[in-house]
This record gives structure tokens, sequence and C-alpha cells, in this order.
């Protein structure tokens, strides 16, 4: 619960309205994490707010994307190189993609959803001989909304089937246009012996999650990131309950099974 002192050593605007932070701690050992983990991030009389780690789990700077959508996150987006930010952490339940050795990985993902699951790509990479076919899905509103679009051409170099799509093109966009479930059907897996990590808008996950079944991919082999609103990371408060689950605590990241029967019931 206490938080730890970190120093912003880098900041990279990546759209209009998303910057991705370079922490180093002022002061301790480095944050260890496990791919999609996230920490309590904020600044002393600002507040804090729940940001997934988009860092390499392997070493280096820990790495926050933040898209600026309220107040916290304003301020986030809106700090400056060498500004002191706290950070409680790391908490929830991670990717486990390791559990998916000898098969096939498939990454689904829209928007905002691929910096929680950049950690996920890295060791998948690090490990590549441990797996099959890799492939990431990865879908945006606009070519102008694509994350990390320096890395995409570099992670196909080492071994990932990267396939990217947006919802609506412009005029020198030359890739495909649609919605990312359209890609799950002709993704290069093997269905029955396939993980698949989901993280975006609930909508979309829903969705997606409905394709993958469709292609043969166990339900229990599909994993999806929730995103509720955290206070305290630890189970106590109750603002992250999703009916018997607190997010914080038992996910964020979840398998279908136990997901599915809250999918299915529309929020209001």
């Amino acid at each position: 619960m206490r938080p730890r002192s970190f120093r912003v050593v880098h900041r990279r605007e990546d759209t209009n309205d998303t910057v991705t932070l370079s922490l180093e701690p002022a002061g301790g050992a480095p944050l260890h994490f496990e791919p999609g983990q996230f920490t309590m991030l904020g600044a002393l009389g600002v507040g804090e707010v729940p940001i997934s780690i988009s860092g390499d789990p392997h070493g280096g700077p820990l790495l926050h994307t933040v898209r600026d959508v309220g107040g916290v996150t304003h301020h986030l987006c809106t700090v400056t190189v060498g500004t002191t930010l706290q950070a409680r952490g790391p908490f929830g339940v991670g990717w486990r993609a390791e559990t998916g050795r000898g098969g096939d990985v498939v990454v689904v993902t829209g928007g905002i959803g691929l910096a929680p699951l950049r950690p996920a790509i890295l060791q998948l990479i690090a490990d590549r001989e441990h797996y099959g076919r890799v492939a990431l899905l990865y879908g945006a509103r606009s070519p102008v909304d694509l994350l990390f679009t320096d890395e995409l051409a570099q992670w196909r170099q080492q071994g990932v089937d990267v396939e990217v799509i947006v919802d609506h093109g412009t005029t020198t966009w030359q890739g495909r246009v649609g919605l990312v479930t359209s890609l799950v059907p002709r993704a290069d897996i093997d269905p029955s012996h396939t993980l698949a990590l989901v993280c975006g808008p609930e909508v979309m996950m829903r969705y997606v999650a409905s394709a993958l079944l469709d292609r043969g991919v166990p339900p229990e082999q599909v994993r999806l990131s929730m995103e509720r609103n955290m206070k305290c990371g630890v189970g106590l408060c109750g603002h992250c309950q999703l009916r018997d689950l607190f997010i914080c605590v038992d996910g964020p990241v979840l398998d279908y099974p136990t997901l599915a029967p809250l999918l299915a019931v529309r929020e209001l």
C-alpha cells in the first residue's frame, strides 16, 4: 500500500491523447512485474489511477502508456522529464503466456489495449523457440491512433505474424479497413492448440471471444483483461467489484469461462 517515488526520465507522445512515460526509481530496487499487471500511478496532491505496465518484463525503465481521459490521467500526460511520480504495486493477475508453450498464441487487441499486451509480446519474442505460431491482430479507430508503430515491423522480423486493421482509413492508408474481429477467421493458428490473449473495449472483447470460440479455440484458453475503477489495488475498497470478483485481485486478466456469464449482461 505504500507508494514509491519514480522519476520521469523520458516522455513520448504516441498519439494526440496518449503518452508513454519511462520511469526510474528515485531510490531502491527496480519494480519487477509480470506481463499484464498494473500499478496505481499518480502524483502527490493529484490522485492515483490504475495504469497497466507496458514495459519490458526482462528489465529496463518502468513504462506506462497513459491516455488522457480524466483529471489524474491529464496530469500524467502533461508531466515533464524530471517530474517525480508515485506508484504502488504491481497488482493483479497477469497474462501467464508461458502456459501456452508448445502451442500457438494469438494476441487480439484494440486501441490502447496493445499497451497491457506489449510486455506479453516481448516475453513471447524472448522465448520464441518455445511456441508455435505467434499472431498479433491489432485494430484501432484510425491510422493516427495506432500505438508502437515503430515496433510492429520489428515484431514481424522477430517471428510474429502482425496484422493491423483500422475502423476508418485515410487517403494515405494502404492497410486493411474494418473491425479487428474480421481478422480472427483468417489467423494462421491451430485453434485446438492455441492460447488467446485479448484486451480492448469490452464490447470488442465479447465479439472477439465469440469469434475465437467459433474457430475452435478452447474457452479456458481465452484470456481477457478487464478494466474497472480500482482504488486500493488489494481488494478492500470494493470499487472494482464485478459480482463476486474483485478485478484488482482476481484480475485484471481472467479466463473466458469465468467472465462469460458477466459479459453476457449489458451494463446500464
